[in-house]
């Protein structure tokens, strides 16, 4: 869908432009992120990477993608506080002077939905899956604002398509306070040229047909995030884009 949009020449616009482009990615697993962190790799984008997956799989991707980016910089320290994170964000402005698009990754797992039996335990794993996310939105962003730098930030919230009612209502609150947050966000760093936007699940109930572009893998997704790190994204901000059964893939 988007990658008709970005084009699949390596002449084409948007990866002329994004050439060089100061990327961090967070939440990078052997099964979260591959093909996102491969697509900026392709366009030599120069990454910041971070996670906390020390797996032989993770190894043998970051050697990959030091091959083909700009330049590679890798964290695998716990980001998950507050303090954490503002440390984290400073460290990876100045890596290379600055970041251009910091994209955030989360996964809502079945085995993260197996145990949830309340509306208080449906609470309290997507406040798990979105405070990380919120901290790093808002201290990416101030390290933008404080060198007067023009972003994205683009936050994905991944989960299996619902199975049942329990996994519906995951879903569905996810999705809300995904979309306050993305909008909150949006809207205070609007003055800053700092856009904030998200991948977020879709919501139908049984008897709904699906409407409208959906994301259904991760390939759609490093390609909606490349199209939103380049001028042509620069109108969009605010926006929680659908996503359904995103399968993340691995090496």
């Amino acid at each position: 869908m988007y990658m008709g949009r970005v084009g699949a020449s390596p002449e084409s616009e948007i990866v002329r432009e994004l050439a060089g482009a100061r990327v961090l990615l967070t939440g990078l697993s052997a099964a979260t992120g591959v093909d996102v962190a491969r697509a900026f790799a392709d366009i030599k984008a120069r990454l910041v990477v971070h996670t906390t997956d020390l797996s032989p799989e993770i190894t043998a991707l970051v050697a990959l993608l030091s091959q083909s980016a700009g330049e590679i910089k890798l964290y695998t320290d716990p980001i998950s506080s507050a303090d954490a994170s503002v440390r984290f964000a400073q460290a990876a402005a100045q890596a290379y002077g600055g970041l251009d698009a910091v994209i955030n990754l989360a996964c809502v797992s079945a085995a993260d939905m197996a145990g949830v039996t309340s509306e208080r335990q449906v609470e309290a794993l997507v406040s798990a899956k979105l405070t990380p996310l919120a901290h790093l939105t808002r201290v990416t962003a101030n390290r933008m604002r404080v060198v007067l730098n023009e972003g994205l930030i683009l936050n994905v919230v991944t989960m299996p398509h619902p199975r049942n009612g329990r996994d519906t209502a995951i879903a569905s609150y996810a999705r809300a306070a995904l979309a306050a947050m993305t909008k909150s966000e949006a809207h205070a760093w609007a003055p800053h040229g700092i856009r904030v936007n998200a991948v977020g699940p879709r919501i139908m109930s049984g008897t709904e047909r699906p409407e409208g572009a959906c994301l259904t893998n991760e390939p759609d997704v490093a390609a909606l995030a490349i199209y939103l790190a380049s001028r042509r994204g620069r109108a969009l901000s605010g926006h929680v884009f659908d996503s359904d059964n995103v399968g993340f893939s691995g090496l």
